[in-house]
């Protein structure tokens, strides 16, 4: 069985969005502590990213974490070893088109493919939900929001993420790109919510948030959208 998490986190709070990656934890369906690895590469590889996550799951029984980074180079001797012994692959959010040079660079694809074929749980927030659709709206070009269209492609959608209604502009800026053709339908998630795909297909929505949705948007046909609500399961 082939599973993707795809999830948009909770902007700001830390707590919640933990909440999501101990139900990637769980996906993983082991009686014993998940080999868990987290890919910070959308952020550079930040030093805060790799202490959040420390911090988050160091002292966790449920979990033997481990952390996967590229710059300068790989932190691990065998990239692909290391990853197909995980449970669970968490990449964090950030820069996806940063994200995929790097990626490409070091050949990562075709080992997270192998891994995702071989049953490890594929995760992540933001860039990291974005990374295993075709693509998604992006800040990683500009101020602006544009088209991203080179994901991994895995799920043959669109997807995204912080969708929420207000004054989140991703929301409007997803629906046009759906609707001009510049991105193909697909998926979005509000803050708190992540996609849980089975062997490809979208099984449930799920939630840490009261109140949060999942949308099914698609063109129209007429420069428009048209769009379904998802109601998630509360965990």
């Amino acid at each position: 069985m082939s599973q993707i998490f795809a999830v948009s986190g909770v902007l700001g709070d830390g707590a919640k969005t933990r909440g999501l990656l101990s139900y990637a934890v769980a996906l993983a369906g082991v009686d014993r502590p998940a080999r868990f690895c987290f890919i910070p590469t959308a952020q550079g590889d930040h030093p805060g990213a790799v202490q959040w996550f420390k911090a988050a799951f160091g002292n966790d029984p449920a979990v033997e974490p481990s952390v996967l980074t590229l710059f300068t180079e790989p932190n691990v001797p065998d990239v692909r070893k290391h990853l197909l012994t995980q449970d669970v692959l968490w990449v964090g959010g950030g820069s996806v088109v940063n994200m995929m040079a790097v990626w490409r660079a070091h050949g990562l694809p075709e080992i997270l493919h192998e891994c995702w074929q071989n049953g490890v749980v594929m995760a992540g927030e933001s860039a990291g939900s974005l990374c295993w659709h075709i693509g998604g709206p992006t800040d990683s070009f500009s101020s602006s929001l544009d088209a991203f269209s080179n994901g991994l492609g895995w799920l043959p959608w669109s997807n995204g993420v912080h969708d929420d209604l207000g004054d989140q502009p991703r929301r409007t800026a997803y629906r046009a790109l759906v609707g001009s053709g510049a991105l193909p339908g697909g998926y979005a998630t509000e803050d708190g919510v992540g996609l849980h795909y089975v062997d490809g297909e979208l099984k449930e929505a799920v939630a840490v948030l009261p109140g949060k949705r999942a949308w099914k948007v698609d063109a129209d046909g007429n420069g428009g959208h048209r769009e379904t609500e998802i109601v998630p399961k509360l965990i």
